[in-house]
C-alpha cells in the first residue's frame, strides 16, 4: 500500500512543479537576467548530470579529458552531433591504448 502512495506523492509533486509557473506567472518575463538564466537552466542541468559520468566512463580519466577536451573542440566548431560523439570516443579509445589500459570501465 505504502508503494502506491509513494507514486501518488511523486506524481502531485511532479505535477505541481509543471503547472504552478504556468498558472502563476502569466505576463511574459521582461526581466532580462531572469530571461538569460532561464534559457541556460536546461543546459546547467544536462551538464550536471552528464559530466561525472563520462568523466568516470572509462579506466583512467585522462583518456576521459581529452574526449571531453575533443568534443568541446569540435561543438565549438560547428560540427555536428555525431562527428563529436564519434572523434570523442575514438579519442579516448587511443589514448586508452596509448596509456596501456582497456578502453573500457
Amino acid at each position: 500500500m505504502s508503494v502506491y502512495l509513494y507514486i501518488l506523492v511523486m506524481a502531485v509533486v511532479t505535477y505541481l512543479i509543471r503547472m504552478l509557473p504556468l498558472t502563476l506567472i502569466r505576463g511574459k518575463i521582461k526581466n532580462r537576467f531572469l530571461k538569460s538564466f532561464l534559457y541556460y537552466v536546461p543546459y546547467a542541468c544536462l551538464m550536471a548530470m552528464t559530466f561525472p559520468a563520462v568523466i568516470h566512463a572509462t579506466n583512467h580519466v585522462g583518456a576521459a579529458v581529452a574526449g571531453v577536451a575533443v568534443a568541446i573542440l569540435l561543438s565549438i566548431k560547428g560540427k555536428g552531433l555525431m562527428t563529436v560523439a564519434i572523434a570523442a570516443s575514438i579519442t579516448v579509445f587511443v589514448v586508452s591504448l596509448l596509456l596501456g589500459m582497456p578502453a573500457g570501465a
